[in-house]
């Protein structure tokens, strides 16, 4: 700011504002007393990458990649997310238990509620993020930015079509335990697919549905318990879900079969 703007922007009749440091303090008084003045902190381009922060995605940790990295799926979304998971029951059950960690609610459609019922009581009684429903039964949830919900759908090889769909911050996860007549429907509008061990024929018909290369093909059959194969448009990572100590307490060690 000039001596001249400063002397326009002075009060009709006020005194002259006056000049030097002590006039500087005198004209900022109404803002607060002046800083010390240090040298300001530079880098140059190549000490940039320095700063980077390890920071991943944000979501559920479902396990580690190949490389042992942390492997995260974004669950709670602004737009509709279907996810189907041909595999076991043990997986599904630990996706819904990390879900819930992260604050959002889990709404559980299924044809086995003994099957979920301890997880159930481990967390309050449905209290606590998680409730348990009959097939067709799961009333709206009112999902939002500030309460995202998961809807796990546990209903067999032929699960009906849902009562409560996928929508803004609400994500649908479909259990299939193997393939099934309604898996291609399934897999057409899911937006990932997670695959573990299948038979050769079932990895043979689900790599024409996934364009899979031939050497996912053949690895689909030999899967371990607890490593899935995860496919979204043209990407695949194998990943491998490792229990915390309370999920094995909760759950049971990693298991493809229930």
């Amino acid at each position: 700011m000039t001596a001249t703007t400063r002397r326009a922007a002075t009060a009709p009749g006020g005194p002259e504002p006056t000049t030097g440091r002590r006039g500087e303090r005198s004209l900022r008084s109404g803002f607060g007393l002046l800083g010390p003045r240090h040298g300001r902190h530079s880098v140059t381009v190549e000490q940039l990458a320095s700063l980077a922060l390890p920071i991943g995605d944000d979501g559920v940790v479902i396990g580690v990649d190949a490389e042992n990295r942390p492997a995260v799926l974004g669950l709670n979304r602004p737009t509709p997310y279907d996810v189907v998971l041909i595999g076991g029951l043990w997986t599904a059950q630990v996706l819904a238990l990390r879900a819930a960690a992260t604050g959002a609610r889990v709404a559980v459609e299924t044809g086995r509620p003994q099957a979920w019922v301890q997880m159930v009581h481990a967390m309050g009684g449905g209290q606590n993020g998680l409730a348990v429903y009959e097939v067709g039964r799961v009333p709206p949830q009112g999902a939002s930015a500030g309460t995202p919900v998961l809807v796990v759908r546990d209903c067999g090889m032929r699960p009906p079509r849902g009562r409560v769909a996928s929508g803004p911050w609400q994500a649908v996860l479909t259990l299939l335990p193997y393939l099934s007549p309604v898996a291609p429907r399934l897999l057409r509008q899911a937006r990932l697919v997670g695959v573990q061990r299948i038979s050769p024929d079932e990895a043979t018909e689900l790599g024409r549905a996934l364009t899979l290369p031939a050497a996912d093909v053949t690895a689909l059959p030999t899967l371990a318990d607890g490593l899935t194969l995860w496919c979204a448009d043209r990407d695949r990572q194998y990943v491998m879900t490792q229990p915390t100590d309370a999920e094995i307490g909760l759950l049971g060690t990693p298991r493809r079969m229930d």
